[in-house]
């Protein structure tokens, strides 16, 4: 039997039991300790039943994962009439579990910012007071819990580049630096106990830097985390981004390790019926010609080396110093298993330097 043909055998005799050993690290500055990999939820109540969701939320536990991330504005693809079905399924979950078993995990949720088309979550969509103040509260309610672990803002309240585009051409000139206002208000929430720690997500080094300057200026809750892509189809987070990271302990939770599923490599030969990109059109973030000509590249050499592309591009972003825990999604039991299991994968040198090579033909092809 032939290296690839071993491995592939090896690969689902190992998804078939799926018996990872399940590695923990700890969010920085923080006491929470959380599972390298995080369960995202993003497809529940939308391509996710409450009966599915549960399934899905039960076997992450059964494999050791305690880290659980969603946000208001989940599911994925949604509108008014299931605005928060996401988080409301996790909450009917936690019930069901019991305040003893919600204790030992780590929930993660965020505020949505404004400029995304969403003004049924409320108007405004803002950092507001009031906006922050509502957000939670509709949170804990939905999640059924007394806290968030973590609370992160989706992305920023002022206008800039986030998806599609590679940098900054202008600033938006209208918006009026807050921060030591947001910053107070989580203050006084910790305070109350209703959220632990905090976090931000699709943001920039500027942005970063900014909160860190006014916390370590004032005395007020420092971001433990940063919520941003991080795949082989974009790296964009190196830029920048990674330095400060480590430098300045804020830990990345790496999302779309799979590109929106484009890095498991079913969308070559089309979009399949019930698949994300099928269902989603709008979202083109992943579907350039550059990003199928980089797909097929990285798919040729995972194979090459008795890999799927799934466990090469898991693997890849799990291997990265600065990446403190992995967002996974999964829409069917079969997904979330395979990914699970790609977490055990080892990549060796001569693989992650064919890796750069690509990536130095084709860099950052989905920003």
């Amino acid at each position: 039997m032939d290296f690839f043909l071993f491995n592939k055998l090896y690969y689902f005799v190992s998804l078939l039991l799926s018996n990872i050993t399940m590695n923990y690290t700890t969010l920085p500055n923080t006491e929470l300790k959380v599972s390298k990999i995080c369960l995202g939820t993003m497809t529940f109540g939308n391509q996710n039943t409450e009966s599915e969701s549960h399934s899905q939320l039960d076997y992450a536990i059964e494999k050791g994962i305690n880290f659980i991330d969603t946000a208001e504005m989940y599911p994925i693809g949604g509108n008014a009439q299931i605005f928060g079905s996401t988080e409301r399924h996790i909450g009917t979950w936690i019930k069901k579990i019991g305040s003893s078993e919600r204790d030992k995990l780590v929930l993660a949720t965020k505020i949505a910012g404004p400029n995304r088309g969403m003004e049924y979550i409320r108007q405004p969509l803002d950092f507001s007071k009031k906006s922050i103040h509502e957000a939670v509260e509709l949170s804990l309610k939905n999640l059924q819990t007394d806290y968030i672990d973590l609370y992160q803002m989706h992305w920023p309240e002022r206008v800039m580049n986030m998806f599609q585009k590679r940098g900054v051409q202008e600033i938006d000139t209208k918006w009026q630096d807050n921060i030591f206002d947001v910053l107070t208000i989580y203050d006084g929430l910790i305070k109350e106990g209703k959220i632990k720690h905090i976090g931000l997500s699709n943001e920039n080094p500027w942005g970063v830097m900014r909160f860190l300057m006014e916390s370590e200026k004032h005395g007020l809750p420092r971001i433990a985390t940063i919520q941003n892509p991080f795949s082989l189809l974009n790296r964009l987070y190196e830029v920048g981004l990674s330095e400060i990271g480590m430098r300045e302990n804020v830990g990345l939770l790496a999302y779309s390790p799979l590109g929106f599923g484009f890095l498991s490599g079913k969308y070559l030969n089309g979009y399949p019926e019930n698949s994300r990109m099928k269902l989603f059109p709008n979202f083109v973030r992943y579907t350039n010609e550059n990003c199928f000509k980089a797909t097929k590249l990285y798919k040729a050499l995972a194979e090459a080396n008795g890999l799927t592309l799934t466990q090469m591009a898991i693997a890849f972003v799990h291997r990265q110093q600065f990446v403190t825990s992995t967002i996974i999604g999964a829409t069917t039991m079969e997904q979330l298993q395979e990914n699970i299991v790609a977490f055990d994968t080892i990549l060796s040198d001569e693989i992650v330097a064919e890796i750069e090579k690509i990536q130095e033909l084709i860099p950052n092809p989905a920003p």
